[in-house]
Formats: C-alpha cells, structure tokens, sequence
C-alpha cells in the first residue's frame, strides 16, 4: 500500500512538472476543450466531436486506427528526457526513461506512465491478431503492444508519432 502511495505522489509530481514547464515554454497549444494534463478523468466524446476539434492527420490514427508511415515520426529518433503525453487529451502515457531504440520505425517504449495510462483491444485487422494499444482516458488509437521489448518488461509499446505531444524535463537553474 505504502509503495502505491509512492507511485501516485510521485506520478502526480512529474505531470505537474511537465505541465508547468510546458506552459512555461508555450510549446503546445491548442483549442481542444477537453485537453488537461491534470485531470483524468475518462472521457466520453463521440467521434462527431473529435473529428471537429482535431487536425485530420490527428484524427484519422487516433480516431479511426491508422498507423503513420514507418520512419516519418517526430519521435522516431527522438532522445530527450520528458514525459510523453496523449496528443488527444493530455493524458500522461510514457516517460522518456522507458523509451528504447529500435529499427521498427515508430517510438518504442517498455512500459506505459502508470498501469492505467493506457488500454488495450484486440485487434483483428489486416488477417493478424494483435493487442491494440489506447489511451486510457480517451480512447484514443496509440498504436500496439508486442512481447520483443528489453527487461524489465519484455514488451514493446510501439506507438504513432502523431499521438504523442512531449513535455521537456524542466531545466535546473
């Protein structure tokens, strides 16, 4: 009990970081009303709605499934230290100290910000059966999980660029 008392104090202080920094530097903006990197609650929004709030590209693979061309992500070779958040909805994902490098062409992490950061579908699409990763707070497509990621987890998260909006540790005076 004592060290899941831990976790979340410590998961709430590296979101409120993030978010201080990221408002420091004006980084991110945007007009979507249900965007908040402090509030996670889980959303109810019908597609109608994203599909008026969000960028198509943006829609089209977190809204319908799509998958970004392999190699064209801002966060395919991307290495700084931060905290990965959904594009969609601020919800906080990964930290840049579970992300690893890998030839497969999209970020790759061993392990999501906290267990109920994300949550998984089966997906059956294109004759394969693989679990589907999603947003835990929105819904929203990630991209998927498979069982080839390094200790301590084993799996890899491989997720889409266009999902993924990172905060910058703040930088130490």
């Amino acid at each position: 009990m004592k060290s899941l008392i831990i976790k979340t104090a410590l998961s709430f202080l590296l979101v409120t970081m993030a978010e201080k920094s990221c408002a420091q530097s004006g980084n991110f903006k945007t007009n979507n009303p249900y965007y908040s990197r402090t509030i996670t609650t889980p959303l109810k929004v019908s597609n109608v709605e994203w599909k008026k709030i969000l960028k198509p590209e943006l829609y089209q693979v977190a809204r319908e499934g799509a998958t970004e061309t392999a190699f064209t992500g801002k966060y395919d070779e991307f290495d700084e230290k931060g905290t990965y958040f959904c594009t969609v909805c601020g919800n906080p994902l990964f930290l840049s100290t579970s992300k690893f490098a890998t030839t497969c062409g999209w970020p790759s992490f061993y392990q999501p910000f906290t267990e109920n950061s994300v949550k998984y579908r089966q997906d059956t699409s294109y004759n394969m059966t693989r679990s589907e990763v999603l947003c835990g707070r929105c819904d929203s497509h990630l991209g998927h999980i498979f069982d080839d990621g390094p200790n301590p987890t084993g799996k890899r998260f491989c997720m889409n660029s266009v999902c993924l909006e990172f905060v910058p540790n703040s930088k130490k005076k």
